[in-house]
């Protein structure tokens, strides 16, 4: 349910689960963050997913068991962030809870008109993943990080964007044609410059 095509110095991951909405499961999520964290090798990957939603946070049925309270969401998110290259969210559709953990992780985020963004954890009684909060905060701020994450909104892309959550606005059609392009000066450029580049817009 994890897809991963190597292409090069782009790698592209894929979760590919759209009849339960691309809800992960702790196994799936093992496997996210194991590629990601091989993913020290490569120049830019791409986080994306099949169909019309881009994930919609944890398998209910995992998620009553244990798996919202899990560290396997922190290990993944932090692999992602830990990344040397590029990292590219390319959001088909609509990112929701605990995925958006991975999406805040990523350098850039792109997505389809159609996206709807929200994080109803508190409706279901747990805390977001510990470094979600701080991420969301870092690009849109506290009080609108607090509309999403208390005040339980369900924004649009068009709101997003304006938010500072998402980068780009790009036809669902062309996703991840337009991720493939943003990673391509990077890849074309000195693997040195690049990950300076990367680190001088980091936290001062």
């Amino acid at each position: 349910m994890i897809e991963l095509d190597r292409a090069g110095d782009i790698w592209t991951v894929t979760i590919n689960r759209p009849d339960k909405a691309n809800s992960l499961t702790h196994a799936m999520l093992v496997e996210l963050a194991e590629i990601m964290e091989e993913a020290q090798a490569a120049r830019a990957v791409i986080l994306t997913g099949r169909g019309k939603v881009f994930s919609a946070g944890a398998d209910l049925d995992e998620a009553r068991a244990g798996l919202a309270k899990s560290d396997v969401w922190e290990r993944l998110s932090g692999a992602v962030a830990a990344l040397p290259g590029l990292s590219i969210a390319a959001l088909n559709g609509t990112l929701a809870g605990g995925a958006m953990g991975m999406a805040l992780a990523c350098d850039l985020r792109i997505a389809a008109p159609g996206a709807k963004f929200f994080y109803p954890v508190m409706k279901l009684g747990f805390l977001p993943q510990p470094s979600d909060p701080a991420r969301m905060a870092a690009l849109i701020g506290p009080a609108r990080t607090k509309l999403l994450l208390m005040g339980g909104q369900k924004i649009t892309a068009e709101e997003a964007l304006t938010f500072g959550l998402i980068d780009r606005i790009v036809a669902a059609e062309e996703v991840q044609e337009h991720a493939q392009a943003l990673a391509a000066d990077t890849v074309a450029a000195s693997p040195d410059v690049a990950q300076e580049i990367k680190r001088m817009c980091g936290p001062a």
